[in-house]
């Protein structure tokens, strides 16, 4: 007999366990739905989505470095990118005041590494684009102003 088909089964077998593994700890829905906030992500209302993440008393701050086009030709594709130099910062969250669901995004970031994130986000029409940090137990804030000539998000 050839040695390749028992490798294989073997193989199979040991991802067959792992799952099963997986499955019985609980599995990657219970992680994935513990980061889940759903009723950030589903507020229709900024100041609602912003009490939903549990963001309370956030001071402005010149450490957030927040590149944002000032005319987004196209709604559909907005890039962005967010440098934070705030010591300690563990999260960043963004969010498009007039959108449809203003809550665009919430980063988790490792302290190993440097808080930056580039990213496409949508946007359905001219807004404040706003980003808090989460450092230290504190949040932070910065925001810029984007101009959108053909919208992004169905209303």
């Amino acid at each position: 007999m050839h040695p390749v088909p028992s490798a294989r089964r073997g193989f199979l077998r040991r991802i067959l366990q792992l799952a099963v593994w997986a499955g019985a700890a609980g599995g990657w829905r219970t992680l994935w739905a513990a980061a889940w906030n759903q009723a950030a992500f589903e507020a229709m209302k900024v100041d609602m989505a912003i009490r939903a993440v549990g963001i309370a008393d956030a001071q402005p701050s010149q450490d957030i470095v927040l590149n944002a086009p000032e005319i987004a030709e196209n709604g559909a594709q907005v890039p962005i990118d967010v440098t934070s130099n705030i010591p300690g910062t563990e999260r960043i969250f963004i969010f498009a005041d007039r959108n449809v669901q203003p809550f665009v995004a919430d980063f988790a970031v490792s302290s190993r590494i440097e808080p930056f994130i580039a990213t496409r986000i949508k946007m359905g029409e001219t807004s404040p684009l706003r980003v808090f940090v989460l450092a230290q137990g504190r949040y932070y804030t910065t925001s810029r102003d984007v101009q959108v000539t053909i919208g992004g998000c169905a209303s």
